[in-house]
């Protein structure tokens, strides 16, 4: 199962929907998995926005990670979903709430995906002086969030090299951020103990395509811990070849595809 999260000014299903502009729906047909669309309440953002950055919305049992972890629960038991292959993923404000979803419910999601998104507690970094909170600070809360439930949750990142609302500083924290979330962890300390590879590919732009790079930050036992792909020449704005809808990039790469994709080669242990 996939719970596809909305950005600001659209729905999970409904007009201007995630579930239009990820097409994630013929995915499934043909690969055999559920996915999930929450719609944001309009009483609780104007604009439809996940409050992603409310520190209210931010702990487990409450406020919106604790729907829509509930709502994920209900259709596993519902349609008997696989326990160890439930995913979440988000754009812009909805990535936010995936990220914290993977923060507070690290027992229910096996990994995360944002889309123009940032780290747990961004609305803690100034964004004149981001520098003045070092993405460790938030990662330790994060950390501490999670709690005796803490494992190294599978993050895919993807962000575009022109977006101006969310810049490519976020995504670059957010990697360093969830690296030192899983270096916590493993061991306590923030003490470069993982023994993680990088690996760096760039992918020209062709017919028409935007050009990209792929990096990978590999766990010793050859899992992906983190992977992330910056698009260049798009801005903030969901990749893919055949959605439909306001926010979409035809030319960017099939970002519902890399997401299944990711998603299956790293199940829940």
């Amino acid at each position: 199962m996939i719970m596809a999260i909305h950005s600001c000014g659209m729905t999970g299903y409904g007009w201007n929907s995630m579930k239009s502009t990820t097409q994630f729906n013929r995915l499934a047909d043909s690969e055999g998995f559920i996915v999930v669309y929450p719609t944001q309440r309009m009483f609780r953002n104007m604009i439809n926005c996940w409050n992603s950055t409310d520190p209210r919305e931010q702990h487990r049992y409450s406020g919106e990670p604790a729907l829509l972890a509930g709502v994920a629960q209900q259709v596993v038991e519902a349609y008997n979903a696989n326990l160890a292959q439930v995913h979440v993923a988000g754009a812009s404000s909805g990535a936010g709430a995936a990220v914290i979803l993977a923060v507070t419910y690290p027992d229910v999601f096996a990994t995360v995906t944002s889309v123009a998104g940032g780290e747990y507690g961004l609305n803690q970094v100034n964004p004149d002086n981001p520098n003045s909170t070092p993405p460790d600070y938030t990662a330790r809360q994060a950390w501490s969030q999670m709690g005796d439930r803490a494992r190294q949750v599978p993050l895919l990142v993807i962000q575009g090299e022109e977006d101006a609302v969310v810049p490519p500083l976020v995504a670059t924290r957010l990697v360093a951020h969830w690296t030192a979330v899983s270096d916590f962890v493993d061991d306590d300390l923030l003490n470069d103990s993982l023994n993680l590879l990088k690996k760096t590919t760039t992918v020209p732009s062709e017919q028409g395509k935007h050009s990209y790079t792929h990096t990978t930050i590999t766990a010793p036992d050859g899992s992906s811990l983190i992977e992330s792909y910056l698009v260049q020449d798009m801005g903030h704005i969901w990749p893919g070849p055949a959605g439909d809808g306001i926010y979409i990039d035809h030319a960017g790469p099939d970002a519902s595809a890399i997401i299944w994709n990711f998603a299956k080669r790293h199940p829940k242990s």
